[in-house]
């Protein structure tokens, strides 16, 4: 689809020294060519030298005028998705990436239709269908050009329901559709935590909590309005890097000043954190935020010491005692990189139970539901190898001892910074009493601890010199 406003545009910033996008079929051959899908058995210098090395999907393309950038393009599944952007200013020199907010919007959208797309990629007669839908979807995600919508599935396939102009022209641009019913909204705060835990005197353990609060607003009217509230603990560290979803009104500008970047100090915004918004028709994330805690859900150690044919594993994991004792699940997965598949293996849990993989390279330790009253758990074992076959798993960092244990658990009603929803504090200005329901989370995410008795990758220099 060509949007000959954007290109008006572009033609304005850039006058002589502007590159056309050429017909479609001249375009399609240049970006085939470009992204080395025809013609990729010939050495072409221009496209091929080393000096044109890409660590992007953002391409310069050849074309008869020349060379036409950006061009961004990535191929997956069979069809590849490619935009041009705008950029809000001249081309020479070329400014960086990161300030070019057009190459964001492009990737959005093409994400947005590569998530539409490709459910259906098994089915041809399927993919054709929603393909054929496609232009019609972009007159309402993309009006004039401009993303305003990159949730292409939220959008209705039929050009009969698109309204050429709102019914009410207070409607913001994001509200692609009202809802019809009682009125109803769900909330869910999702906190994930990374941890990288080492048990070493000279090397400081680090972790990090990442949370996202997703709302669903099912409520009748062309704008409506509705604040919600999130509250901590008294005491509780304070919510810090906090973006915003566009759909937010107003907010208290010293709430978007507490950073990470920085150390933390009694003047901090700690809340409560209160957002208006008027909500899109779909699910969307209304802000994003990080915190500094003090300690990590779970403690742990790892010790795997090489004794000549076989190795001895010993694993000690400890559940904070401020943490909830109730997991959705929990378990410990041991992985043996470049070395054969486990041939013989004796152990002792004290709690749950060990569990080998079909492959015979991972130890998964199932410690269930609940820790035991002592909040401690251990494992200790004798672990030898058969002869690696091709088929092995490697890995190019861990080598040798340097390996780890990587932690999966979730707890459900739980964060970790204490964040949560008052529903009583959720204001929505509509007639009807609505339906409000608000639910919380605890995930890991990329949880290591690593071997103790071995050097292992840092996220930081030692303290110690």
């Amino acid at each position: 689809r060509r949007f000959p406003t954007v290109e008006l545009r572009a033609e304005t910033f850039n006058g002589s020294t502007h590159i056309p996008i050429p017909s479609d079929s001249a375009f399609l051959k240049a970006l085939l060519f470009e992204l080395r899908l025809v013609d990729d058995h010939v050495f072409v210098e221009q496209r091929d030298t080393c000096t044109r090395i890409n660590h992007s999907s953002v391409y310069s393309v050849s074309t008869a005028a020349g060379e036409l950038w950006p061009v961004l393009a990535f191929h997956k599944s069979g069809l590849i998705y490619a935009c041009v952007p705008l950029v809000e200013g001249t081309l020479e020199p070329r400014p960086p990436l990161l300030t070019v907010s057009g190459l964001s919007q492009g990737l959005a959208l093409l994400l947005g239709i590569m998530d539409y797309i490709s459910p259906s990629r098994k089915n041809e007669a399927e993919m054709n269908a929603k393909i054929g839908q496609l232009r019609n979807l972009l007159i309402q995600a993309c009006p004039l050009g401009t993303p305003l919508n990159t949730n292409i599935r939220s959008l209705n396939s039929s050009f009969e329901d698109i309204q050429e102009m709102p019914a009410d022209k207070d409607q913001p641009a994001w509200r692609s559709s009202t809802y019809k019913g009682k009125p109803q909204v769900n909330v869910c705060i999702t906190e994930k935590v990374k941890c990288m835990q080492y048990d070493q005197r000279d090397v400081v353990d680090t972790w990090q909590v990442y949370g996202a609060v997703n709302c669903k607003c099912d409520i009748e009217g062309s704008a409506p309005n509705v604040t919600l509230s999130l509250n901590l603990p008294t005491n509780a560290p304070p919510l810090q890097d906090i973006v915003v979803h566009h759909c937010v009104t107003s907010i208290d500008p010293a709430m978007l000043l507490s950073t990470s970047a920085e150390p933390l100090h009694d003047s901090v915004y700690n809340g409560p954190y209160k957002f208006p918004f008027i909500p899109p028709s779909e699910s969307f994330n209304l802000c994003y935020y990080t915190s500094q805690v003090p300690v990590p859900p779970i403690l742990g150690c790892y010790q795997l010491v090489e004794e000549e044919s076989q190795i001895k594993i010993t694993v000690n994991l400890k559940l904070h005692e401020s943490i909830k004792n109730s997991f959705e699940y929990c378990e410990a997965r041991i992985p043996f990189f470049n070395r054969g598949p486990i041939a013989h293996l004796e152990y002792k849990v004290s709690y749950g139970q060990l569990d080998l993989s079909r492959e015979k390279s991972l130890l998964v330790w199932v410690i269930g539901q609940k820790f035991p009253k002592s909040l401690e758990v251990s494992l200790t074992g004798t672990v030898s190898f058969g002869a690696a076959g091709k088929e092995h798993p490697t890995d190019y960092v861990c080598t040798g001892n340097t390996t780890y244990v990587k932690l999966y658990f979730r707890i459900p009603d739980f964060t970790l910074t204490g964040c949560y929803v008052d529903q009583h504090s959720i204001q929505i200005f509509v007639p009807g009493k609505p339906k409000i329901t608000a639910s919380r989370e605890l995930i890991s995410s990329d949880y290591y601890i690593w071997n103790s008795k071995a050097p292992a990758p840092m996220v930081y220099k030692p303290l110690l010199d």
